[in-house]
């Protein structure tokens, strides 16, 4: 049950909008994703918090010039997914330095602008994402496209997995509409 009522933690960043939170294992730490942005550096898109302290513990984790409109832990693996506005997804090791492998992307979908979202199976072994074209599903271990679903007319914004009945997932599109798959 959720139920906070009072704030017992301030963390600043000074920056604009923040896009999403990512607790990461034990919750010691998390990392937030900004849409601070500009021409020469993107040194705060990703920020990592230390929980306890409010401290940053590093603002250097991406350097690429996109937003990353959502972030997904690896359920099994010390590894975090950023969507970026690039159109692809980048892993960041969800541990200290936080660094990006460039060896793995996860390519194939247009994001477009809009906040799409990414979501691991409950083993870790599929990784999906939504898209303006329709949601995707990948390999998380080598980074393959395996399906691209042909689901909405509008954007796929999300894709998510049922947590008991296997090889079910729900998505949505930018008009409301929602779809399960089996």
């Amino acid at each position: 049950v959720f139920a906070a009522t009072q704030v017992v933690k301030l963390y600043k960043a000074s920056i604009q909008q923040t896009l999403d939170i990512l607790f990461l294992r034990g919750g010691v730490e998390f990392v937030t994703s900004s849409d601070c942005v500009s021409r020469d550096s993107a040194d705060r898109t990703l920020i990592a918090w230390d929980f306890q302290t409010t401290a940053k513990l590093s603002n250097q984790i991406y350097h690429e010039r996109y937003t990353c409109p959502s972030l997904a832990l690896h359920p099994l693996e010390e590894a975090f997914v950023a969507q970026t506005n690039g159109d692809y997804m980048a892993v960041f090791s969800s541990q200290k330095p936080y660094k990006m492998n460039k060896r793995r992307r996860y390519e194939g979908h247009k994001v477009e602008g809009y906040a799409v979202q990414c979501e691991f199976s409950l083993d870790g072994s599929i990784l999906a994402s939504g898209s303006s074209c329709g949601p995707l599903i990948y390999n998380y271990h080598n980074a393959r496209l395996l399906q691209t679903l042909h689901a909405h007319r509008q954007a796929c914004l999300c894709v998510s997995q049922h947590p008991v009945p296997p090889a079910t997932a729900a998505t949505c599109d930018w008009a409301g509409e929602i779809k399960v798959w089996h």
